[in-house]
């Protein structure tokens, strides 16, 4: 690893308080420019703005969507940044270079239908009456509230005592906000929290997570509540290729909207920073104003 790296990471946590996801990948996306530096027999400190560019041309030649490339070079400008901030250089070679454009892509969703099987499965899915009864509540959790899926199972278990009508959710850069349980969240969530606190063969008591696991982090992880969202999907008839914890996501506010919620609830709700962030959500509001006009106008 390159020196620059650790320092450069660890200053991100501190400052920035961010997430482990985050500094992953900011680590993987950094790790990527600095080989290819190396293959061209050139350092970060030594590289200048061509260089920068030409890998950015290499990862189009590469097929890497705009995206991609522009989490990476907004990456490698935040490196730079911290590097002339440190003295590690006296100039900023990326600081001029703009990136591609990113796509305003729709976000993939569910129709309500489709979340009710979801839901109703997920109440039979599982190997034990615990396991049940655990996946029941996950989904119901993660369909009132619209969690990303960190957020979701690394709840702490305290947040749901005493049968609460919101509960108090950590996100990214810690911020934290309330969201509200519906009744089948709450009923749900009552049920699991007796099933969990009786269950004394695995230690659930003593966690401190809503979701405990014998793994390393104490909780289920990411990775094993995507791979439960895909085995659900196939069981409710539904193709796992375009569901995933962030498409109940996605079906959580592209709902709310077409009920009728204001763009800043929503944003609140979500969590999201910057407003901007959820407007793409408004295409539910044009696709409805579309079948309006098509269906109803007198003229159409």
């Amino acid at each position: 690893m390159h020196p620059w790296l650790p320092i450069f990471l660890e200053a991100m946590q501190a400052e920035q308080d961010a997430a482990i996801n985050t500094l992953n990948a900011y680590s993987r996306d950094l790790k990527d420019f600095i080989g290819f530096l190396e293959r061209k027999k050139l350092t970060p400190e030594k590289a200048g703005r061509a260089d920068i560019e030409t890998y950015l041309v290499e990862l189009e030649a590469n097929g890497l969507a705009k995206s991609t490339r522009a989490r990476r070079l907004s990456c490698i400008r935040q490196l730079y940044r911290f590097a002339f901030t440190e003295g590690w250089r006296s100039d900023d070679p990326a600081a001029q270079i703009r990136g591609p454009k990113r796509g305003r892509h729709l976000p993939t969703t569910l129709s309500e239908a489709d979340v009710v099987k979801l839901l109703d499965n997920a109440r039979t899915y599982g190997k034990t009456p615990l396991d049940k009864l655990k996946n029941a509540c996950l989904m119901e959790i993660l369909y009132a509230t619209g969690l990303r899926v960190t957020e979701l199972v690394s709840l702490p278990v305290a947040a749901a005592r005493g049968d609460p009508r919101m509960i108090l959710v950590r996100g990214k850069g810690g911020r934290e906000r309330m969201v509200p349980l519906s009744p089948p969240a709450r009923e749900a969530l009552a049920e699991w929290l007796t099933a969990r606190d009786a269950d004394l063969t695995v230690k659930h008591a003593k966690s401190p997570f809503l979701f405990p696991s014998r793994g390393k982090k104490g909780h289920i992880t990411r990775e094993a509540f995507f791979l439960f969202i895909k085995d659900l999907a196939l069981v409710s008839g539904l193709d796992p290729k375009g569901i995933s914890p962030h498409t109940l996501r996605h079906a959580f506010a592209t709902h709310l909207l077409a009920n009728g919620a204001d763009l800043l609830s929503i944003q609140v709700l979500l969590g999201h920073a910057d407003v901007s962030t959820t407007e793409i959500y408004t295409h539910v509001l044009e696709e409805r104003l579309k079948y309006l006009v098509l269906n109803k106008h007198p003229l159409a």
